[in-house]
């Protein structure tokens, strides 16, 4: 008999949203899943870890092939936490999501979900993270379940190559056009603060912000492809070493 493999899930919308219970649903199927994630929203965390207080976990619930774990901490703590801690056994892949909202571009730096991928990489798990543009706690996760489940088994079939992980994003379209491997889209985002001011007189400020594009544009970039309908796949890095710079600043040494 073929042993399942495991599947650790996570996600920074918390252990209740939508997204995570769809992906829990798509994936139970193919492994046993164990699941581990924020007692509440932690939303652009990237991998902030837990250092000031202790954190705790508690089981959810259990049915057979799935356990769901709440944790106190970021979406990295719980991929950490669990795998130092509550599984027993390491998993063959880790996947964060599904999240509400995009994490395409300059994102992929601030999100708590590739926060929880890239933590999975560090433990040398192939490791993806996967978005639903414009996610709302109602929309539907179809398509983003559909293109899990096909990464999933080809990762647990392929693998990644050492230090390698994915930033997969879905387009809220009616019809997916197809899924593209790209690169990350060169641009921030602007206005990224919204001013108000309080009875008190106090001024505070909301984070908001638009993403743009930067010029001359890549149309092969995730944002581009995105806006054209496709899902995509970025492969990422978790050394962030510019190779090439080091022999263009080599001779700083002389200094």
């Amino acid at each position: 008999m073929t042993k399942r493999p495991n599947i650790l899930l996570s996600n920074d919308d918390g252990v209740f949203a939508k997204g995570l219970e769809e992906l829990i649903i798509a994936l139970k199927d193919i492994g046993d899943l164990t699941v581990v994630a924020p007692d509440k929203p932690r939303s652009g965390c990237s991998s902030a870890l837990t250092t000031s207080v202790p954190i705790h976990y508690d089981c959810v619930r259990t049915e057979p092939g799935v356990t769901v774990y709440s944790c106190s901490g970021t979406p990295a703590d719980c991929v950490k936490l669990a795998l130092n801690e509550i599984v027993t056994t390491m998993p063959d892949l880790v996947i964060a999501g599904i999240n509400h909202g995009g994490n395409q571009g300059i994102s992929v730096n601030y999100s708590g979900t590739l926060g929880a991928a890239i933590e999975g990489c560090i433990f040398d798990i192939p490791s993806f993270a996967i978005s639903l543009l414009q996610g709302k706690q109602e929309e539907d996760f179809l398509d983003s379940c559909r293109y899990a489940r096909v990464l999933a088994r080809r990762l647990l079939k392929e693998g990644l190559p050492k230090g390698i992980y994915l930033n997969v994003n879905v387009p809220n379209v009616p019809i997916v056009r197809g899924l593209k491997v790209c690169s990350q889209a060169d641009g921030r985002f602007y206005n990224e603060y919204v001013k108000h001011r309080t009875p008190t007189n106090r001024d505070v400020y909301w984070l908001s912000g638009e993403l743009k594009v930067h010029e001359p544009v890549n149309k092969n970039s995730d944002i581009m492809l995105l806006e054209k309908g496709y899902a995509t796949v970025v492969p990422c890095s978790i050394d962030v070493t510019d190779y090439e710079v080091i022999q263009k600043i080599k001779h700083w040494e002389e200094a």
